[in-house]
């Protein structure tokens, strides 16, 4: 398909282009430019009218567990590790493939509607959630979940499981599904299996995701599981990955909370991506990620909404004004987290930390994967700066149009690949068999 996207404020990476126009040929941005300069190049291309709307790219959210919408709603306000080993780790051990596919479908159709275009996901059943991205258009990286708490058994079925999947699915979906591989935690996975998927993971050149400095008391409860002595050592959970080679690997690290200044420099050095997850981290008091030391050492640290059942919404742009505003009381001082580089956070700077240059910006020859925001609305009103109202006024709602891999997946918020009825109702009916088998209900 050839579209041209005409009369927006086109949000490139180093301008606002007003009255402007982005060309896609295929699954790629071909121009971008001023309407006036360009309309006349591309005279037989499909028209997609952005007057008074946001032409952006679409947001990237780097940390999630889609399939926990399922769990909305059913373990709040609670402590972290409470909230894992009381609430949420016994009854995902009821979880079956049609309760990852019901859920999944339920939290990629919000995403769609909040103009989400890609999003890193660990979980279970990771076929049913790429069965789920093949049928919506959306764009993922997924990897399996890896919990092995010194168990061997466990050990090897897990890697083979994550394995199998990762070698399978990468590059599905028409290249809308990158894979990764998923050990849980330092805390649920001993040294040698750390070492082990490491290893594996450069042999394969397979990516790593996993939960990183999310608690307090991490380092404690990784010397109470496996006896390596961080406490005595004064040692975090970045300088211990690091002791382990963990971070020889390509590395994604979800939170990165609890962080020393030699642990951030460690970031940077071995080009570790960070996914910052503002909402979650506040709703279970897991402490404030030192963001802006992280964005001067020049890590690359993107937004991630967390799970569901953690955040309890999938929606970036909420999410982008949430981190803006946290940063700046936690710092006391209201320039730090400017509109413009949350903006970089949620889509260029999220693509970076996923190892993906070919998104997160609106630049020739990348994917066309385009979100339009409309400005028509009150609180939208009047227009002083583009980038702070969508940063500071807009919300997920305010998506019109959402293109992944240049196809049009949602028109005038109708989205055009899932039926959103049918989507909540097979989300409900699963969720009540979920509870049921789990004896909750």
């Amino acid at each position: 398909m050839e579209w041209k996207i005409k009369n927006g404020y086109v949000l490139t990476p180093h301008q606002v282009i007003k009255e402007g126009m982005v060309v896609v040929e295929g699954n790629k941005i071909i121009d971008v430019g001023k309407t006036s300069e360009l309309d006349s190049k591309y005279p037989r291309y499909e028209v997609i009218d952005a007057t008074n709307k946001i032409v952006m790219p679409g947001l990237i959210n780097t940390h999630t567990h889609i399939a926990m919408s399922v769990f909305r709603g059913y373990a709040d306000d609670m402590e972290l590790m409470d909230w894992l080993n009381k609430r949420i780790w016994p009854i995902e051990a009821h979880l079956n493939g049609d309760d990852i596919y019901a859920g999944s479908l339920l939290s990629i159709l919000e995403m769609i509607k909040s103009g989400t275009t890609t999003f890193n996901d660990m979980y279970f059943f990771m076929d049913r959630v790429a069965q789920a991205v093949t049928e919506s258009g959306i764009r993922a990286v997924l990897c399996s979940g890896m919990i092995e708490l010194k168990d061997r058994a466990r050990a090897e079925e897990t890697l083979k499981i994550a394995l199998d999947f990762a070698l399978k699915y990468n590059g599905a979906a028409d290249g809308r599904i990158r894979t990764m591989l998923g050990p849980h935690a330092l805390y649920s996975c001993s040294p040698d299996f750390i070492k082990e998927v490491r290893d594996v993971s450069i042999e394969k050149n397979i990516p790593i995701h996993i939960h990183l400095a999310e608690d307090k008391n991490e380092p404690q409860n990784i010397d109470n599981m496996y006896n390596v002595g961080l406490v005595k050592k004064n040692m975090g959970p970045i300088e211990y990955a690091n002791e382990l080679g963990l971070f020889d690997a390509k590395v994604i690290g979800a939170h990165c909370i609890w962080l020393k200044d030699n642990e951030i420099k460690i970031l940077a050095e071995k080009g570790v991506g960070v996914a910052h997850n503002p909402v979650s981290n506040m709703k279970l008091a897991a402490g404030v990620a030192p963001v802006p030391k992280m964005l001067e050492a020049g890590v690359n640290v993107g937004i991630g909404t967390d799970g569901p059942a953690s955040n309890n919404a999938l929606d970036m742009i909420r999410d982008m004004k949430i981190t803006a505003l946290l940063h700046k009381v936690s710092n006391l001082n209201p320039t730090v987290a400017p509109a413009t580089e949350v903006v970089k956070m949620a889509t260029v700077y999220g693509a970076r930390a996923l190892f993906d240059d070919s998104i997160g910006e609106l630049a020739v020859g990348k994917k066309a994967d385009i979100i339009l925001i409309d400005l028509k609305k009150p609180h939208l009103t009047p227009i002083h700066d583009v980038i702070s109202l969508l940063v500071y006024s807009a919300s997920g709602s305010d998506v019109s149009h959402v293109m992944v891999d240049g196809k049009l997946i949602m028109e005038n918020r109708k989205v055009l690949t899932l039926d959103e009825e049918k989507v909540m109702e097979l989300a409900v009916k699963q969720t009540y068999s979920l509870f049921e088998r789990a004896g909750v209900l």
